[in-house]
């Protein structure tokens, strides 16, 4: 229970303090006189120039040799001449490759809004979609970054969420046998599939006779329309529980807050089901550091990570504030602390309760001084806000703001 009367599940952080963000330079131009009275009043050092556009100034530099060549050639009739083809075909070429470096600069340039520094860091090497929360992910080539998350057609990162009939929420915390739910959509159904179970399919587009339910999501409220007793019944037998629904969350509904839930975040991160953040990176160098350190292997599906990186460190996600993938751009917040949810095997469904969750405490555990904020809970991946939506897919380069 925290100071505003929210109740917790025990693997549930604190507000951890924000991360000291970068500061970037200022945008620059330059501007051309038109007449020679404009050119009188606008004068500027070459220092000026240099400073805004180094092609620009190596190009006027090229021109004002070139012009300087040719009054030289007009004074001195008397020397021997070098054949004119060659010397206009060296200007020209000279002058298309200023101008193309020229080109190439300014579109590094766009490339770097309010003129940030970029650097390549990694490549994406796999993206996951989780439609139904805490059920299995489906992998796409592809996904757009929208505010709430990952996006392919249809499918919405934890866009639907099994409950109980009071509302609460259920996932494989407490049902492990949810990871073997696997999820696709199809010509604007959505279908499920488990062992020894008849398919279920069901629009994404509820009727609006189906009632909304009142959602209860780790101390806070949020709305889904219920997708029906066929799909209510279909989750109870699989699971052989207590009644449980599905519901699904529709665009119109009103998201949670990161923020509320996590002070890092922005008040316009937003989500729909997912625990606290958008997005969740994770590099391959990460998990294959643990392996080394375990008897049994895990596989990314332990940590259930929306983008995977490879061509980094082991942890160097850790690092990155603000990242640029595709057309998108995200704002790193804090680490994701782990639970006991990473010890289910996604193949059996089977709660382990120890590892990798014990080899993971044993050297990713927090400083001393943001125990407050993750207590006993090892770090693995890290969360991110979204700062602008695009298109994102595998083998694009990640790039780090410095």
């Amino acid at each position: 229970m925290d100071s505003r009367g929210i109740s917790r599940p025990d693997f549930w952080p604190r507000f951890p303090p924000k991360r000291r963000g970068l500061q970037w330079g200022s945008r620059g131009g330059v501007s051309s006189p038109s007449s020679a009275a404009a050119k009188a009043s606008r004068e500027r050092p070459a220092s000026h120039i240099n400073s805004r556009c180094p092609f620009a100034a190596l190009l006027l530099s090229s021109v004002a040799a070139a012009a300087a060549t040719a009054m030289a050639g007009s004074a001195l009739q008397s020397l021997p001449k070098p054949r004119p083809g060659w010397l206009l075909a060296s200007a020209g070429l000279a002058v298309l490759v200023m101008l193309g470096a020229a080109a190439a600069w300014r579109r590094r340039r766009r490339l770097r809004p309010g003129r940030r520094e970029l650097k390549a860091v990694g490549r994406v090497s796999g993206l996951f979609i989780y439609p139904v929360k805490s059920c299995r992910g489906v992998a796409v080539e592809r996904a757009e970054v929208t505010e709430l998350g990952l996006r392919n057609g249809d499918l919405g990162d934890r866009c639907w969420l099994v409950i109980k009939e009071d509302g609460h929420t259920v996932t494989a915390r407490q049902e492990p046998q949810l990871v073997l739910i696997s999820v696709s959509s199809e010509n604007g159904c959505l279908t499920l599939r488990a062992p020894e179970m008849k398919d279920l399919r069901i629009p994404v587009q509820l009727s609006v006779k189906n009632p909304v339910q009142n959602c209860r999501l780790f101390g806070f409220d949020v709305q889904g329309r219920d997708c029906g007793e066929e799909a209510a019944q279909w989750i109870t037998t699989f699971l052989k529980s207590e009644p449980y629904r599905l519901v699904h969350f529709e665009p119109n509904m009103v998201p949670r807050n990161s923020k509320d839930l996590m002070e890092p975040f922005r008040p316009t991160d937003k989500i729909a089901y997912p625990d606290c953040s958008p997005v969740m990176v994770l590099s391959e160098a990460s998990l294959e550091e643990l392996n080394t350190r375990l008897d049994k292997k895990v596989t990314i599906r332990n940590f259930r990570p929306n983008i995977l990186v490879t061509g980094c460190s082991s942890h160097e996600e850790d690092t990155w504030d603000e990242i640029t993938i595709g057309g998108a751009e995200m704002k790193g917040a804090m680490g994701c602390p782990r639970c006991i949810l990473t010890t289910v095997d996604p193949d059996t469904g089977i709660m382990d309760r120890k590892e990798p969750l014990e080899t993971l405490k044993s050297y990713r555990l927090c400083e001393t001084s943001e125990r407050h904020i993750y207590r006993t809970h090892p770090l693995f991946g890290w969360y991110f806000g979204i700062d602008k939506t695009g298109t994102i897919q595998v083998g694009d380069i990640v790039y780090k703001a410095i």
